[in-house]
């Protein structure tokens, strides 16, 4: 099996080195990643700018190919072009892994998350995915290491059972500060669908310019549903939450075709 792993974090950050040497001997791992930070970038992709791409040498031991674009670029560009120049005509991974990213992707973070666009990217272009997400609160503390090793327990797990093409999961771990901290338990869950409730800061230039910083942590919600994401990630399980990339609100179909006099499919 090939691996096609990225990140938003950047091909040097720590949870993409960590997680790249837990999924040793699940298959060949192959790294396409951005060459420099890209969270929150969410799946903005590159037009009007050139996708420089270079082979690097990680810190931690592994070599991949660092792409100057966003997350969704790097895997747009692997799958379409990259992956046949370097594996021939037709070929495609079997499976992409995002992460592991460096905060937890729950609640409206994963509209805004640049490593779950990475993994939405790929199950549209028909190849399944798993994003991976660590929940932080010290990062002095991380460990890194047995986060990942948690990861790829639950990894295991998912790939007992077949994945379609366009299947994303995105898995979410609970904070990890202990070097033998034990494996958390694992729900499945919805998303929790509520606002950030935070606030911009507003502050004046050295030039007397006005402007806004934003403040908060990323993981104040205006509110909490039970058995969601958040709720279930800070009582300290793991989450895994299947997720498409199909917007379309069904639901509300034929309240707007009977609204505009037309058929649900989109007839006169």
């Amino acid at each position: 099996m090939r691996i096609l792993l990225t990140n938003d974090d950047g091909i040097h950050a720590p949870g993409f080195a960590a997680l790249h040497a837990a999924l040793q001997g699940l298959g060949e791992l192959i790294p396409f990643a951005p060459l420099t930070v890209q969270s929150a970038t969410s799946h903005g992709i590159t037009y009007h700018d050139p996708l420089f791409v270079d082979e690097v040498s990680v810190a931690a031991g592994f070599d991949g190919t660092a792409i100057d674009g966003r997350p969704a670029d790097c895997v747009k560009l692997a799958i379409t072009t990259l992956w046949e120049e370097r594996f021939g005509k037709g070929s495609r991974p079997d499976l992409t892994i995002s992460g592991m990213n460096s905060g937890a992707n729950i609640g409206i973070n994963v509209l805004y998350s640049g490593t779950v666009a990475a993994a939405m990217e790929s199950a549209f272009l028909g190849v399944p995915s798993i994003a991976v997400s660590l929940l932080i609160r010290d990062r002095a503390a991380i460990q890194w290491a047995r986060a990942a090793e948690h990861a790829r327990r639950f990894i295991d797990r998912i790939l007992e059972h077949p994945l379609d093409p366009h299947d994303v999961i995105n898995l979410n771990l609970p904070r990890t500060e202990d070097p033998d901290a034990p494996l958390p338990p694992l729900r499945v869950v919805p998303m929790n669908t509520a606002p950030l409730a935070e606030h911009y800061d507003r502050r004046d230039s050295p030039a007397g310019q006005r402007y806004y910083w934003a403040a908060g942590s990323g993981l104040n919600f205006a509110h909490t549903a039970e058995g969601s994401d958040v709720e279930t990630i800070f009582d300290g399980a793991a989450t895994v939450t299947p997720l498409s990339y199909d917007m379309t609100h069904v639901d509300r179909m034929p309240v707007w075709a009977d609204r505009l006099g037309v058929s649900p499919d989109g007839g006169a």
